[in-house]
């Protein structure tokens, strides 16, 4: 299997109020940078600002082994920083099937 067939994704999607997301944006590369330091297996992030005002935020992980190791970096003190940030927050997991 190759290794975009065996890639995994966690989208979050939430709101971040307007007067927050300088702060927001910073909190979350800190975030990212973070986990890439001690967890290789983060392949790629990808923010989108929706048209109803959410964001919707994409990790692509190597697999599902790397994106539980990094579980436990989502409690870390960046990470509540920037989480704490937003709002009326949901995530699903999925695995990557097709990608062109």
């Amino acid at each position: 299997m190759s290794t975009i067939e065996q890639a995994v994704v966690r989208v979050h999607v939430y709101s971040v109020d307007p007067e927050n997301v300088a702060e927001f944006l910073k909190a979350r590369a800190t975030v990212i940078d973070t986990i890439r330091a001690a967890h290789p297996g983060l392949v790629a992030t990808r923010l989108v600002h929706l048209e109803d005002g959410t964001y919707s935020d994409t990790w692509q992980w190597s697999s599902m082994q790397a994106m539980a190791a990094a579980f436990p970096m989502a409690q870390s003190p960046e990470a509540a920083a920037a989480w704490a940030l937003a709002t009326t927050s949901s995530a699903l997991n999925g695995e990557l099937v097709e990608e062109r």
